[in-house]
């Protein structure tokens, strides 16, 4: 199956970066090079890119997708969050933009190999970097009723958790859960038919939290963008895409506190904290996929892109 992943929000995330020719630019989650090869093209004839990925298959589409640029691309097969790591590991010190797309992509989801798709059978996996130990598989077996539940309600935000975690739990006791379709069997059985929304697949909030929990992807992540801001030249920009409100919601507010000034408590009567902001937010509030993308990606429908430029 060969790797694809249409960008979302394109012309949005190149536009927003602002990126001037012979920039050197960061893809933190370079997926099959979509975003990396426009963000090249503008900054030609001699900018720089580096592409990262947790995921082999995805580095070597985008090392294909990509190889027109030829040396002006370095791809590093590790996890964005290390960012300060593999830039002292490569010698690089300061970009002028960067970009962090926090989705699956295409070809994850639609490879019933890797066990992401909730719409079709295969193996219980859902890890980004295959070189990882641990899988969907093992958590579900694995975790306590009560861990799963917690995982489940926070992750997934599935108002019916719990009940979904005892039938994990009375079913593995049987035989082990190896499958998606055997998961999403057990979820059917476990979610009232009442309370089942139309438009909704009963194991989407589900698969959506074990897929965090799998790829630890919500941990760490305000330190990676205070990182990323941390290796941005004064004036340039971080553009991060988010599929689902837990992310947002970090974002959000990672790039809010990094903008504010005083946080000291507010009865104090004058400031003595000295807090100087590091970014100015560009976009107040989320940027959203046009029409023409959802028509053309109808996943970019829960796209939202925040963009923060370093003082």
């Amino acid at each position: 199956m060969e790797f694809y992943h249409q960008p979302v929000l394109l012309n949005e995330v190149v536009e927003g970066l602002e990126i001037q020719a012979g920039w050197d630019l960061v893809d933190g989650t370079v997926g099959g090079g979509g975003h990396s090869y426009y963000m090249l093209k503008k900054s030609s004839p001699e900018g720089r890119l580096m592409g990262i990925d947790r995921d082999m298959e995805a580095l070597a589409a985008a090392e294909k997708r990509l190889q027109e640029y030829g040396d002006r691309v370095t791809f590093v097969h590790d996890d964005f969050k290390n960012i300060k790591k593999i830039f002292y590991m490569k010698g690089w010190t300061k970009v002028h933009g960067a970009l962090i797309d926090l989705g699956v992509s295409s070809f994850q989801i639609d490879n019933r190999l890797r066990g992401f798709s909730y719409m079709q059978d295969g193996p219980l996996d859902m890890r980004m970097n295959t070189q990882d130990v641990t899988t969907a598989r093992e958590l579900v077996n694995n975790a306590s009723r009560e861990e799963l539940a917690r995982i489940i309600k926070e992750y997934g935000e599935e108002r019916w958790a719990a009940r979904i975690a005892d039938f994990i739990a009375k079913y593995r006791e049987e035989r082990e859960i190896a499958t998606t379709q055997q998961l999403v069997s057990i979820i059917e059985k476990a979610i009232p038919r009442k309370a089942r929304e139309v438009n909704s697949h009963l194991a989407k909030r589900t698969f959506q939290a074990l897929r965090i929990a799998t790829n630890k992807e919500l941990e760490d992540l305000e330190e990676a963008i205070k990182d990323f801001v941390d290796i941005l030249h004064p004036g340039g920009r971080l553009a991060i895409i988010s599929f689902h409100s837990l992310e947002d919601r970090i974002v959000k507010n990672t790039f809010k506190g990094l903008a504010s000034t005083c946080v000291c408590p507010p009865k104090l009567p004058v400031c003595i904290c000295n807090k100087k902001p590091k970014v100015k937010i560009v976009n107040k509030k989320s940027i959203t996929a046009s029409e023409k993308d959802l028509r053309e990606n109808s996943r970019a429908k829960s796209a939202r892109l925040r963009i923060a430029e370093k003082l």
